[in-house]
């Protein structure tokens, strides 16, 4: 299995996964933005979903771009991992990196529902701008856990390859028969299974083998992938949405079904076959200035966008009293380029003020962070961040939860900040190097054996 050359950029980066990142993150934000109906009355916020329309199921099938997401994940970290010295160095620094950018959201959102409130707006719209601030950190806490088994599971990879993922596969199944079946709650132990699968395909990309497939591969795998999950959705238990809906018994998502990893299969051969027009677009100047604006703020951009439509409802819909139209209508298309105009410029005012906590560099030296450090980060962050996502940063019943949830979080970041991070870690700008072809199998051995003699082998 021997490594080839990333199709890279001047800048040494790998551009067709810079350009799948810049468009998943674009597809979660327009989503997210297009999604709310709303409708303001008496000083209740009515809530619905746009792509709960009859038919618009299919949209779901590409805007759903969370596999693509942990694919472009499992590439960066495979490349910046197996090039490291210190698997302890690379996972605190992954985990600082990761961690830092919500520092300021939880600081605002700790304060903001109350002084709302505190000034004459009606509790229940802000509780629920409160739940949707702290809604998508779910992801974070998800691919915290992820990173921390990166060492891990590139063991396995170097061990078992293809097989893995069988693994795991098989693992995802088994929880749904169990969810279905048993109980709903199994489903959870899907949130890494399936998004381990997904990462893991990062890895076969990154080692050179998916690389390496013709357009008619490519095509095959999107062919069947899709048709794969077609036939479990229209046969099977699972639902035609590849997001939850309102009042749906089942999600997809929430926690992820195995569907998604023929959703996986379905994404990456449609990507991997328009590889070579998104390499072309990604080499133009225009582009290149955007990637690298946006591959820096990734983090920013998913935490904050949703901020930004709560910003945008509030003054558009609870000020203004202006509902939305209802969707799929002509008004509906007329005003949807005004709303996310809107909600643009809010998003780059936000941007602008709290990108810096993600941008900014520091080369100052850290001392040695032990393993149990690094285990113990990581769990408490990912509590804290899961508590956020399920309770929201406003909760009635129990003022302190969020706050038990944010010193959880900052407890995690204090345990792998030490100081700073080293200029050699600093992976942030270039998190995806293509490595120097003279790194081959032997190479990842040593790594790998590293990364077992450091405490995280399994």
């Amino acid at each position: 299995m021997q490594p080839t050359r990333a199709h890279s950029s001047s800048h040494g980066r790998d551009s067709f996964i810079d350009i799948i990142r810049a468009l998943c993150v674009l597809a979660v934000i327009s989503q997210h933005w297009l999604m709310p109906v709303l409708s303001y009355e008496h000083g209740h916020l009515s809530t619905g979903n746009a792509l709960a329309s009859p038919g618009w199921w299919i949209v779901t099938w590409l805007t759903q771009v969370m596999p693509m997401v942990f694919f472009a994940g499992g590439a960066a970290n495979f490349f910046s991992f197996r090039a490291v010295d210190s698997v302890r160095d690379w996972l605190r620094s992954r985990i600082a990196r990761l961690l830092a950018p919500v520092v300021p959201l939880a600081a605002v959102w700790l304060l903001l529902p109350h002084v709302l409130v505190s000034e004459g707006v009606p509790a229940q719209p802000v509780l629920i701008a409160g739940k949707i601030a702290g809604q998508l950190l779910w992801f974070l806490a998800v691919y915290l856990l992820v990173i921390a088994a990166t060492p891990v599971m590139f063991k396995l990879y170097h061990r078992h390859g293809w097989r893995v993922i069988g693994i795991l596969a098989v693992c995802s199944l088994t929880v749904d028969v169990l969810r279905f079946e048993v109980s709903p709650a199994i489903g959870y132990l899907n949130a890494l299974f399936v998004w381990l699968a997904a990462h893991q395909f990062g890895f076969h990309y990154a080692d050179g083998g998916l690389r390496t497939w013709t357009a008619w591969k490519s095509a095959a795998l999107a062919v069947t992938g899709f048709g794969i999950t077609a036939l479990v959705v229209f046969f099977g238990p699972y639902p035609a949405s590849m997001i939850g809906m309102p009042g749906a018994p089942v999600s997809n998502m929430s926690p992820p079904t195995a569907v998604m990893l023929s959703l996986t299969l379905g994404q990456l051969g449609l990507w991997l076959t328009l590889k070579p027009l998104l390499a072309r677009l990604a080499e133009r100047p225009f582009a290149v200035t955007v990637l690298r604006w946006c591959g820096a703020r990734f983090m920013t951009l998913y935490l904050w966008h949703m901020p930004a439509l709560v910003v945008t409802a509030g003054v558009w819909v609870v000020g203004l009293g202006l509902a939305s139209p209802a969707p799929g209508s002509p008004t509906w298309f007329a005003v949807a380029p005004v709303w996310v105009g809107v909600t643009g410029v809010f998003l780059g005012c936000l941007t602008k003020i709290f990108g810096r906590f993600e941008t900014r560099r520091d080369s100052s030296q850290v001392p040695p962070t032990s393993p149990t450090r690094i285990v113990l980060a990581a769990v408490l962050a990912s509590g804290g961040l899961l508590g956020l996502a399920a309770q929201g940063f406003m909760s009635p019943g129990n003022p302190l939860g969020p706050v038990l949830w944010v010193l959880m979080v900052l407890s995690g970041l204090l345990l792998v900040r030490g100081k700073g991070v080293p200029r050699a870690l600093d992976v942030r700008h270039s998190p995806i190097r293509t490595v120097p072809t003279g790194i081959r199998r032997e190479g990842a051995r040593a790594i790998t054996a590293k990364a077992g003699s450091e405490g995280f082998a399994p």
